[in-house]
């Protein structure tokens, strides 16, 4: 299972793996989030329930128990950066060993931090064996001098500690804790994007998570502090409407162009303190919403200026989450952006897949999709070593008047 646990959403996925090697969706489930604001703990008792709800509701739809879940990790306590490791090269005849490689990264993640953060993920983005860079598999090449490149994922270990103690009293353990823009990426980004450059934003209810791939690896990430609940307090505010109106009226009347709404259209909005409902042209909602989404857009683009990412985004940007999904959201990122952009949904899965067609469930579906890949790399690994242990076996046997 795959747990999404987001300000405005808590959404629960269950796959299984087939025979075959894929992957099929089997059941999911989806609450309301009570108790949670942009990725922290607020009210532990609500966040539980919440939690509860949908867990339930994907055990019910797969006809499963569920006792484990892989947790997606976001909010404005993860912060990152790139590092480097350098070493030696051990072995006599300067044969890059996977225990090398481990070497490197430890040493590139041996960095001094913060008091009370934790690294999350070391994730490699390239090697460099003597002078040679931009290597992907260093395994087995012959050199003296071994660098890595990673980048670290932090966070505040109380908010993380938190969220999983919410899960754990929900009655299931976290195996793994998973940045969520990591995993959003597993179910909506292809191969090709990543090599070319590509931005992942991910719009959520409190957040705006976001990440850029380059030559196959993730090189940035990011969060900024606006998400899909300013639109529904814009709403609310200019509009003079219940919170509860708001969002129901964003999600089904809502275009963030108002240049693509019809000035003849007209909807009806609720009133506050039980007055009538009032009918206004639907291009007024447009234009509260409107300067809320240049804004995203504007900041998001400044910070990929100031990372120094914006020449590298070939592929464009990929929107997700359930703010991706308002109408006029691509059209307006592509004039700011100057870029191709395009709404990530859910691919590569089988069984439901239909159900969890949708940004909303990009990043739960994407943990479930982490989980098979990192499952099938432990059990090569695995394999891996009882051929070794075999062979090693057998050589003893052969030769054991010598030792």
């Amino acid at each position: 299972m795959g747990l999404d646990v987001g300000t405005s959403k808590i959404v629960a996925v269950v796959g299984e793996v087939l025979d075959e090697g894929g992957l099929a969706i089997v059941g999911f489930g989806h609450a309301e989030s009570h108790g949670i604001r942009k990725g922290i703990v607020v009210n532990l008792e609500a966040a539980v329930e919440s939690i509860k709800k949908a867990i339930e509701e994907a055990e019910v739809t797969a006809g499963v128990e569920i006792e484990s879940v892989y947790l997606g990790l976001s909010g404005a306590h993860v912060k990152a950066f790139n590092s480097r490791g350098v070493v030696a090269v051990a072995g006599k005849e300067r044969e890059i060993t996977r225990d090398d490689v481990r070497r490197a990264i430890d040493a590139a993640k041996a960095v001094s931090l913060p008091a009370g953060r934790e690294i999350i993920h070391v994730l490699p983005q390239d090697f460099v064996v003597d002078e040679q860079d931009e290597i992907g598999a260093p395994i087995g090449m012959t050199g003296a001098r071994l660098e890595v490149n990673v980048h670290v994922v932090t966070g505040s270990a109380s908010s993380t500690q938190n969220i999983i103690a919410c899960v754990n009293r929900s009655g299931v353990s976290v195996i793994e804790t998973v940045l969520e823009q990591l995993a959003a990426a597993e179910s909506v980004l292809t191969a090709d994007e990543k090599e070319l450059g590509v931005a992942l934003v991910d719009i959520g209810g409190g957040t705006t998570d976001y990440a850029i791939f380059e030559r196959g690896s993730l090189w940035h990430t990011g969060v900024l502090a606006l998400g899909g609940d300013h639109f529904t307090n814009d709403v609310a505010v200019k509009l003079r409407t219940p919170i509860p109106d708001a969002e129901k009226t964003k999600r089904r009347f809502g275009c963030s162009l108002s240049s693509l709404v019809d000035e003849q259209e007209t909807i009806e909005v609720a009133s506050v303190g039980g007055r009538q409902p009032r009918v206004i042209p639907k291009k007024l909602l447009s234009e509260v919403l409107q300067p809320r989404a240049e804004e995203i857009f504007h900041q998001l683009w400044d910070e990929i200026r100031n990372a120094g990412y914006d020449r590298s985004l070939h592929s464009g940007i990929v929107l997700t989450g359930g703010g991706g999904i308002l109408d006029g959201m691509e059209e307006i990122s592509e004039q700011i952006f100057d870029l191709p952009v395009r709404r990530g949904c859910p691919v590569g899965v089988g069984g439901l897949s239909d159900h969890v067609k949708n940004p909303a469930f990009a990043t739960a579906v994407g943990l479930v999709m982490y989980a098979q890949r990192n499952q099938m790399l432990e059990q090569e690994n695995s394999e891996g070593i009882g051929v070794f242990n075999q062979v090693s076996a057998r050589v003893r046997s052969l030769f054991k008047d010598f030792f």
